[in-house]
């Protein structure tokens, strides 16, 4: 049931697609909010993924400017292509005065911030510690260099009210895997 609610959901966004340019931006969030689904409106197809090689993987993001690598595993005999990410640790700012209001509307433009990284494919995903340390949370970014990685973080509108500050490292990671 799942996959045919993701499989109509990508269906309806690619119908709502077309070449003509649009006189206002339209956001995902709006085409799933304002378009009704019927269930009898829809066929259910199975689409045949895009399968890259991990060659033209590597090529293409190498031609980007990422950092990558091959290496064999052991167990499988299998080559796997390892990417150069950006890991931004948010820690706790010296700047923490704010009255709850101001607050409340920075973790709105911060939450905000952070939906623009992952929606321009800035970053791959972004989360809160789960405990009241100095580092408050991190944030990976998926993009070819430490400069790009580092503005992108401290563009974070609590990093700019000096409620949050950054620290960015390289990170590697094996290209395709999941969190499980």
């Amino acid at each position: 049931m799942r996959t045919f609610g993701l499989v109509t959901l990508l269906l309806l966004f690619l119908a709502s697609c077309k070449n003509e340019p649009k006189t206002e931006p339209v956001e995902v969030k709006d085409i799933l909010t304002e378009t009704p689904i019927e269930k009898d409106s829809v066929v259910e197809k199975e689409i045949e993924p895009i399968v890259k090689t991990s060659k033209q993987i590597k090529e293409e993001l190498t031609r980007k400017g990422f950092k990558t690598f091959d290496y064999v595993d052991e167990k499988t005999k299998d080559t796997v292509l390892m990417q150069q990410y950006f890991i931004a640790f948010l820690k706790m700012g010296s700047i923490r005065g704010q009255n709850e209001e101001e607050s409340e509307e920075l973790q709105k433009l911060h939450m905000e911030h952070l939906a623009k990284m992952y929606t321009m494919g800035y970053a791959d995903i972004s989360g809160p510690f789960g405990d009241d340390g100095e580092i408050r949370g991190i944030t990976i970014y998926n993009v070819p260099t430490l400069k790009m990685a580092d503005s992108l973080a401290k563009s974070d509108p609590m990093v700019k009210a000096g409620r949050l500050t950054i620290e960015v490292h390289p990170w590697w990671a094996a290209k395709g895997f999941s969190l499980r």
